[in-house]
């Protein structure tokens, strides 16, 4: 049998069904994408403190499974009171009644996002030409809060060289 080769450049989602397939599918996610697209399909604020772990089904059926699910401390009630939209989003994601309840377990989420970026300072010119582009503006509250997203979003830019 031929092996694929593997020398050019390919995106790291087509990848990563393939590579994870293995291993979740030890834990009952047969399909590596719920893993993957779990943050488009519940929200990006909920999965910040909600990680899937286990899918499990009765014996011999693939429908109307358990998703068990790490909630972190705080949240527990809110996932109870959305759990009939999320399980119709996450069937809706599989295209089938695959999970039919949620199975809760309080403690911190599996993987626990970045903290964001905080701005470098501004060197010299940067900030006189924040400044210059400012200096028309008379409202002073307006004025500030223009200087602070200035400074935010250049100082998270590459600087060019």
């Amino acid at each position: 049998m031929e092996q694929e080769r593997r020398g050019r450049v390919r995106a790291i989602a087509a990848e990563v069904p393939k590579i994870a397939g293995a291993v979740l599918g030890k834990r009952g996610f047969a399909e590596a994408q719920l893993v993957a697209q779990w943050p488009a399909i519940i929200s990006d604020s909920l999965a910040a403190g909600v990680t899937p772990e286990k899918l499990s089904f009765p014996r011999g059926e693939r429908r109307d499974g358990t998703l068990h699910l790490r909630v972190a401390p705080g949240l527990g009630l809110e996932v109870q009171h959305r759990e009939p939209v999320l399980i119709e989003r996450i069937n809706a994601f599989f295209g089938y009644r695959a999970v039919a309840r949620l199975a809760l377990k309080q403690g911190p989420p599996a993987v626990s996002p970045p903290p964001p970026a905080r701005p470098r300072p501004l060197a010299a010119e940067e900030r006189q030409l924040l400044e210059h582009r400012l200096a028309a503006i008379d409202d002073g509250a307006l004025k500030e809060a223009l200087e602070r997203l200035g400074e935010a979003v250049i100082g998270t830019a590459r600087r060019r060289e």
